[in-house]
């Protein structure tokens, strides 16, 4: 049996699955389990194909985090729906650009917000609308409800039927829908599974969105593969996360989400005994707070690398040395190679070598939605596809992230990776943390610049922050301005958007050069 089989089909006829194996909880105390799980999702189908959905349709799907949420995401699953999932802060401008592109023939939104996306579906030509709310309610709900559990029917599709479209963030223009396939997302949710050593006892506190492929797919997908649980908790919250912890297993988190909890007295060995493993991931996470909740926990945190079009790359190990600053080697299955931008010029031959990151295997997506031209422009010659990041690959097979190409900061001449001055800048005594960029300079072409936030209660001026920089850093790579700020500008999974700051700052060394 393939792989795509053994993880989508599990519902229906899986050797060894339990039906009352637990597969999804709630703090409010509603309960499902993997049998459960098959009987509700069936109503879910029942309900998408009275308004017509079939496979290979696309479903847009913008509504908050609930266990009916998981269930229509595994029912588009089990169907072969395509799963377009669209972020709640998304606007109806934002909204209206997603169904044009994607022409869904079914949108799910929250009831709140159906007088306001009705207009749209006109507009957008999409054939249905329905509405799910947070507390089993909603127009899809009470269809589901009077619908009796249907079955996924035939296979749904191949490995390389479409699974979901996911938007990416759009930072250099209008968002492109990564097409994701049932193989693309069963192959990543196996391996995943195997290397984290996932288990039909684990259970997951979930506190990712699920717009994102980070919650979706290597949080439940993972579960699903495993016949793990969850416990599903409907956002962040630190002190909620600290009282959960003892019913959990293993948790997902971004480098936000720990620092907050490190802020948690709470935090403590105790409180994670029970705990196997914390994963971080979407952006880097501080040496300082790896170590210092390694100090309190007794855990070290796994950080491993994926982005929207390949989802999980490179992890580091379960057992092994879990390198700081290090995303880990590559996962089975999956290549990565360091370019110096020569297409098909591999520069791994030399050590420690940085360039543009590529990647090829069973996890990277079949391309950008309706636009070929741009999918072409993103994989080289012999197959593999730039991911945009600059890293650098240790003798031992680790990888290490430097930055975004689109951030690489060229001064004088001179290329400088923000990555680099970030490390130096996050360990001068006061500074919690940074982000390096480069602006337009007369003088220099770009001028290195950072942002700083300060550690509460702290001030170091510019001054001492550059004299301190001067120790540990070549004269081309110190900023030549520093600004501190109350926070860094984040997305929704913790990414820290350059892009904004570039703009805010565009002006800093105009009249000043």
């Amino acid at each position: 049996m393939s792989p795509v089989l053994d993880l989508f089909d599990c519902l229906d006829e899986a050797p060894g699955r339990r039906a009352e194996q637990p597969f999804l909880r709630t703090p409010g105390g509603r309960e499902l389990t993997y049998g459960s799980l098959r009987q509700e999702s069936g109503r879910f189908i029942a309900a998408m194909r009275r308004r017509g959905v079939m496979p290979g349709d696309r479903v847009a799907v913008q509504v908050d985090k609930s266990t009916d949420a998981v269930l229509l995401y595994v029912a588009c699953l089990r169907m072969g729906a395509v799963f377009v999932p669209i972020n709640v802060a998304n606007t109806p401008n934002e909204v209206e650009y997603f169904l044009r592109d994607s022409q869904p023939r079914l949108l799910i939104c929250r009831p709140a917000d159906r007088v306001r996306l009705e207009p749209l579906t006109g507009l957008a030509a999409v054939p249905h609308l329905e509405t799910l709310g947070a507390d089993a309610d909603g127009s899809l709900f009470e269809l589901a409800r009077q619908s009796d559990s249907a079955p996924a029917g035939p296979p749904a599709g191949t490995a390389g039927a479409l699974a979901a479209i996911v938007y990416t963030s759009g930072t250099t223009g209008r968002s492109k829908g990564a097409m994701l396939t049932r193989g693309n997302l069963s192959s990543n949710a196996v391996v995943l599974a195997q290397a984290w050593r996932f288990t039909a006892g684990d259970v997951l506190l979930h506190t990712l969105p699920l717009f994102h492929v980070h919650g979706l797919f290597a949080a439940i997908n993972t579960v699903l593969a495993a016949g793990a649980g969850l416990l599903l908790l409907p956002k962040f919250d630190a002190p909620a996360v600290l009282a959960h912890l003892p019913e959990a297993t293993v948790y997902m988190g971004v480098p936000t989400h720990y620092t907050r909890l490190l802020l948690e007295p709470g935090l403590t060995r105790e409180r994670a005994a029970r705990m196997r493993l914390f994963i971080s991931g979407s952006a880097p996470l501080l040496a300082d707070a790896q170590q210092e909740f390694l100090t309190r926990t007794g855990h070290a945190i796994l950080e491993r690398y994926g982005m929207t079009e390949t989802l999980m790359n490179t992890s580091n190990p379960y057992d092994g040395s879990r390198v700081p600053g290090s995303v880990g080697p590559p996962l089975p299955g999956v290549s990565v190679r360091v370019s110096r931008g020569v297409d098909g010029e591999d520069a791994g031959a030399e050590a420690e070598a940085i360039g543009t990151l590529e990647v090829k295997g069973p996890n990277v997506f079949a391309g950008y939605w309706r636009d070929p031209e741009k999918t072409r422009g993103e994989f080289t010659a012999d197959g593999w596809f730039k991911t945009g990041d600059l890293g650098r690959i240790d003798v031992d097979g680790y990888v290490t992230i430097v930055g975004r190409a689109k951030d690489l900061v060229i001064s004088g001449g001179y290329n400088v990776y923000p990555k680099e001055v970030e490390t130096e800048l996050d360990a001068v005594p006061g500074v919690l943390e940074s982000a390096v960029f480069g602006v337009p300079h007369s003088d220099f072409g770009e001028g290195v610049t950072a942002a700083v936030v300060m550690r509460p209660g702290v001030h170091v001026s510019e001054a001492q922050i550059i004299a301190a920089l001067k120790k540990r850093l070549a004269a081309y790579k110190i900023p030549k301005r520093i600004v501190v700020v109350a926070e860094l500008p984040r997305n929704t999974m913790g990414k820290v958007q350059k892009n904004a700051l570039r703009a805010a700052y565009a002006s800093l060394y105009r009249g000043a050069d």
